[in-house]
């Protein structure tokens, strides 16, 4: 049996790499020096050139060995990073200067780590704990790599900060604004997405359970539901603010259209998602409309109800952000946005788009770990553990 485990992504990055050593220079002052060696200057990867090169030379020779997929999923980690870290710190200071081997290398990283999440995934261990560690190790990894690239491609490619600054500098802005960054998410989260989802996914769930009860309702809001839906946030968010007013109220209202109907539809045709057998075997318990409503059908329900929870957790973010755009005090995450990008603060602009996904990603993630642990009896959830 062979003792090799042939993977693309190695054999490319392999490729790659060799290719590096029959270029000269990585940067542009390095070139300058190398084509006149009696200027003197500085230029970045003196001694981290040959340390870049073999750090993933060994990682993906070692993953083209059959042995244990723990051992090459380390080594291609630590490979991968080390490498991306000398290629990143190196070129700080010395944007726009990288030439074809900076990116050769940066592309034989971003493969190798993409072999690593490939054999991580393949993992099937049997502890449950080692499961959940390996489903958030995969998507952290992705993410990160991410930000590896963005930052190597804009620093080393020399894009203007005020069009795309690299992930570094929005991270210090972050940092040195968190007393503003906090405020915004108080008036925008707190105030605003909550309240107006609250209500929303409240008024939805019940006027579902009224147009179950009432056909003449189920007929006629599902066609409205859907021409509501379809309303530009544009259009409605100034009415609003002409309604209740430029405060926090009118951004909750936005929000309170925007997942009013999602929750609607959702619980609707959840609520017909029972069996005629299961309805039949109500019956004949003798039980009435709520009793085989709470015992059978909004259980039967209950993934189609938590599905448009999770769809509203990130359209209740966008509604009021986009609303702060139309007349709001002077805080507020839309206003901030708005207000940064007219003074060309860019970075300040990234930093509030991160930290509303992050407060988005949160806010999803609280909302699938409820339907978890309410919906646990359901295939759907037995089958993902």
């Amino acid at each position: 049996m062979t003792r090799l485990d042939i993977r693309w992504q190695a054999i490319v990055a392999i490729v790659l790499c060799i290719a590096t050593q029959f270029m000269d220079a990585m940067t542009v002052p390095e070139a300058q020096q190398l084509a006149d060696p009696t200027i003197t200057m500085n230029y970045p990867y003196v001694g981290t050139r040959g340390l870049i090169f073999w750090a993933l030379m060994v990682a993906a020779l070692v993953s083209l060995v059959r042995m244990s997929a723990l051992v090459r999923i380390v080594v291609l980690f630590i490979g991968a990073y080390a490498a991306a870290w000398w290629l990143v710190e190196g070129i700080v200071g010395f944007d726009g200067t990288a030439l074809a081997p900076f990116y050769l290398f940066l592309a034989a990283a971003w493969l190798l780590a993409w072999l690593c999440v490939s054999l991580l995934s393949q993992l099937k261990p049997a502890v449950y704990s080692a499961r959940t560690l390996i489903r958030l190790l995969i998507p952290a990894i992705f993410g990160a790599w991410i930000l590896i690239l963005w930052e190597g491609i804009t620093r080393g490619a020399g894009i203007p900060f005020v069009l795309l600054p690299p992930p570094s500098l929005i991270g210090v802005r972050i940092a040195n604004s968190l007393p503003i960054l906090g405020a915004d998410v108080v008036q925008t989260v707190f105030k605003s997405v909550i309240v107006g989802y609250a209500i929303g996914c409240l008024l939805g769930f019940l006027t579902a359970i009224l147009a179950d009860r009432v056909a003449f309702l189920r007929k006629g809001l599902l066609p409205i539901g859907n021409m509501v839906s379809a309303l530009p946030i544009i259009g409605v968010a100034p009415i609003m603010v002409m309604w209740f007013g430029f405060g926090w109220e009118s951004k909750a209202a936005v929000v309170v259209i925007m997942t009013f109907f999602p929750m609607l539809v959702n619980t609707v045709a959840g609520l017909a998602a029972a069996g005629h057998m299961e309805r039949d075997l109500m019956r004949t318990y003798a039980s009435d409309y709520w009793q085989t409503l709470f015992k059978l059908r909004l259980p039967a329900a209950a993934p189609f109800i938590f599905n448009a929870l999770k769809i509203n957790s990130t359209l209740a973010m966008i509604g009021a952000i986009v609303a702060e755009f139309f007349g709001t005090p002077t805080v507020g995450m839309g206003f901030r946005i708005s207000a940064e990008v007219g003074r060309m603060n860019v970075d300040m602009v990234w930093a509030e788009i991160a930290v509303a996904a992050l407060v988005g990603s949160v806010f999803y993630g609280v909302v699938a770990l409820i339907e978890r642990a309410a919906t646990f009896w359901h295939p759907s959830i037995r089958g993902g553990q």
